[in-house]
């Protein structure tokens, strides 16, 4: 039976409504906060010193599920000192993805480009997590466009990005190539259908990560009424909404036969216990030997967290384990330079997951 606890981090440090932690190689962090601010905290002796690195409050339209959604560093930030942003801007109902130029410790706000701008039919369901894979490209996870249901039929229609995973180059770009589609993109050339997408059928992608050991790309898509999934997405599939929520049909029985190439999610679980899944990351630290493999994950409304491990001896290949009742608003999970995970809380400290024994 594992003995888990959550240490609060950066001496207790009290935050509102974070939602990205992002650790740089000098060890520090960097803190994203919905409301449009992003943080940087040195600890040094139990001293906890903050840094401003941007501040997009007067720019980004903030609140519900819109606001500053996510941030990525590039890859290679010793040649490549960018930071990439996520948001909600005031002037137009879209979201954005954005890129900063680190200068001295700060993004500049003057070096904005714009990489792509999504229309938004509604307020909700914005996706919002901008990552880094393996090969170097871009992925970005967006939802269905808002509302219930998915009244615009966005998530299996490929000629939109709402309801996609993307996955573009942001290298050597401009504001006259602001990126570029990878030229092994699953669906470029395909007639009728956008070159970014890299999977689609999801109805609001809430936090994905990479596993750093096997590359593969882990993402909680959030449910509507009945099931929460975890899925494991790769180039070209359809993850099935909104003909399914999660293993469920959600339309008609015939339309569900019909949709013969939708891919089963990993893992679900019922508004039993919860509402609304935190995606969260492959456990590959040192610290907490028993959780080396596991993909750990949460519910924002339960504050429930699990790990799932590969289960050879059944069907469904994936066994879920509850490892924490922690009665948290879970916005999101994050790993350190060491393979550590953290949970972001709304309205309280940033949490590290660790060992409850000697």
């Amino acid at each position: 039976m594992l003995s888990l606890a959550l240490q609060p981090i950066l001496g207790g440090y009290q935050f509102q409504q974070p939602i990205e932690l992002r650790q740089l190689p000098d060890g520090s962090f960097l803190i994203a906060e919905q409301r449009g601010y992003i943080t940087r905290f040195v600890e040094d002796n139990g001293e906890i010193e903050q840094f401003g690195i941007l501040d997009l409050t007067e720019s980004v339209r903030f609140g519900g599920e819109e606001g500053l959604l996510s941030i990525a560093l590039h890859p290679d930030l010793q040649n490549e000192p960018y930071l990439y942003v996520y948001y909600s801007p005031q002037d137009a109902s879209v979201t954005r993805l954005s890129r900063f130029r680190l200068v001295l410790g700060a993004a500049l706000m003057a070096s904005e480009l714009v990489i792509i701008e999504v229309p938004q039919p509604y307020s909700n369901h914005n996706g919002g997590a901008v990552r880094f894979g393996p090969d170097g490209m871009l992925y970005l996870g967006l939802g269905d466009g808002g509302a219930a249901n998915d009244p615009q039929g966005h998530g299996q229609n490929r000629e939109t990005l709402l309801g996609t995973i993307i996955r573009i180059d942001v290298d050597d770009i401009d504001t006259a190539t602001p990126y570029r589609i990878p030229t092994d993109n699953p669906f470029l050339g395909v007639a009728g259908v956008r070159p970014e997408i890299w999977a689609y059928g999801l109805r609001n992608p809430w936090r994905m990560a990479f596993d750093p050991r096997t590359d593969l790309l882990w993402v909680g898509d959030v449910g509507q009424n009945q099931v929460e999934e975890i899925a494991i997405v790769q180039a070209g599939q359809n993850h099935g909404w909104n003909v399914f929520e999660g293993d469920q049909c959600f339309r008609s029985d015939e339309e569900c036969e019909a949709l013969n190439d939708a891919v089963a999610p990993v893992a679900v679980y019922g508004h039993d216990e919860g509402c609304s899944v935190t995606g969260g990351t492959v456990y590959r630290g040192e610290a907490l030997p028993q959780l080396v493999g596991a993909y750990v994950f949460g519910d924002y409304c339960s504050g429930t967290i699990w790990a799932l491990w590969p289960d050879h001896s059944a069907d469904t290949g994936w066994w879920r384990v509850t490892l924490l009742e922690s009665e948290q608003n879970i916005a999101s999970f994050a790993a350190d330079n060491d393979g550590e995970i953290y949970l972001l809380t709304f309205g309280g400290p940033i949490l590290k997951l660790t060992s409850d024994g000697p």
